[in-house]
C-alpha cells in the first residue's frame, strides 16, 4: 500500500503502490522515459495478482497470468526527484482474460500523470494455450475490488 495518502483519482483503485522516481529512470531530455511507465504498471499488477491469489497457481498447478497486451496514454512529464503512486484494477473480467486499469499520479505535481490498460490472459503453461479464470480467483478479485468494483458488473 501507498505510505502517501491517496488522492481521490484513485479512489476507486483496488490496489495502490508508492514508488520514488529513480535518477537512472530519466532519458537525455530529463524527464522518465515512457519505458519506466510500463514497468510501475507492472509493479502494481504483480501486486494486485499476488493480492488476488493468482501467484499460487503457477507453482502448484502450472497455470497463471501472461501479458496479452498493454498501454499507456501520458498526460504529463515526470521528473526526479518525486514519488508516483501507481494503480491496478480489474475492469473486466471475461472467460480466460482479465482488462486492468492503471493510473499514475504525481506526488508532487498533485495530479495525474498517465493512465493505461492491460490485459492479463489466464495460460495454462503445460497445454501452451488460455484457460478459464477460476472461481476463487474471480470471487478474490470481487472482494479485492469492493462493493463498487466494476469488475463484478462486467463478468462474462
Amino acid at each position: 500500500m501507498s505510505e502517501h495518502p491517496s488522492p481521490p483519482e484513485l479512489a476507486s483503485q483496488a490496489v495502490v503502490v508508492s514508488l520514488p522516481i529513480q535518477w537512472g529512470d530519466q532519458d537525455l531530455f530529463g524527464h522518465v522515459n515512457g519505458v519506466v511507465y510500463f514497468r510501475w504498471f507492472e509493479t502494481a499488477r504483480v501486486e494486485y495478482l499476488n493480492r488476488s491469489g493468482l501467484s499460487h497457481l503457477m507453482s502448484g498447478e502450472g497455470r497463471g497470468p501472461i501479458l496479452a497486451s498493454i498501454k499507456c496514454d501520458y498526460r504529463r512529464q515526470l521528473k526526479h526527484p518525486d514519488t508516483v503512486l501507481v494503480s491496478a484494477s480489474v475492469r473486466e473480467i471475461g472467460r480466460s482474460s482479465m482488462k486492468m486499469h492503471h493510473l499514475i499520479y504525481s506526488v508532487s505535481q498533485q495530479a495525474l500523470a498517465a493512465e493505461g490498460e492491460s490485459t492479463v490472459v489466464m495460460f495454462d503453461y503445460h497445454a501452451q494455450r488460455p484457460t478459464r479464470v477460476p472461481d476463487d480467483i474471480r470471487q478474490q478479485i470481487e472482494r479485492l475490488e469492493g462493493p463498487s468494483g466494476t469488475a463484478r458488473k462486467n463478468y462474462r
